[in-house]
């Protein structure tokens, strides 16, 4: 699937993500800046992605890991640093809320440090158990 706004694009074409561009967006991440090239693949491979788009350029990315059923977990959600401000980041959000995939599946997440942007979703700060190496604070959509 595809959606437009002006010159952005946006799409869930696995094939069209430029895997060299992701690893390059999350290596500048606290979450995943230690996160391999194989690694990136590997998950790109096994979520729903979405691709951001400035022509041929991409310029955002997130990854949903889910059962396309029951639930999801929106991760690795980056934009690169010369397109920050521009509403790229709310507009993956946006397409992930209404992708029919996962639409209608319980959300979560974790942040360090976004949690008004995704508050704006519908999201709520709750506490949950983690086993990770990153310490983040989990919120969730719709009772996770």
């Amino acid at each position: 699937m595809e959606w437009t706004w002006g010159d952005l694009r946006i799409t869930d074409e696995t094939e069209l993500v430029d895997l060299d561009k992701v690893c390059e967006m999350l290596a500048v991440s606290y979450w995943a800046a230690d996160r391999d090239r194989r690694t990136v693949e590997a998950s790109v491979r096994g979520s729903l992605c979405l691709s951001a788009f400035v022509g041929e350029l991409q310029v955002g990315f997130l990854r949903a890991v889910t059962d396309r059923a029951t639930f999801a977990w929106i991760c690795d959600v980056v934009v690169d640093e010369a397109h920050r401000r521009g509403g790229i980041g709310k507009r993956l959000m946006e397409t992930a809320l209404s992708h029919p995939a996962i639409r209608d599946t319980n959300m979560g997440l974790a942040t360090r440090d976004a949690h008004g942007l995704y508050e704006r979703y519908g999201f709520v700060r709750r506490e949950a158990m983690a086993r990770t190496k990153n310490q983040t604070a989990p919120i969730g959509r719709s009772g996770l």
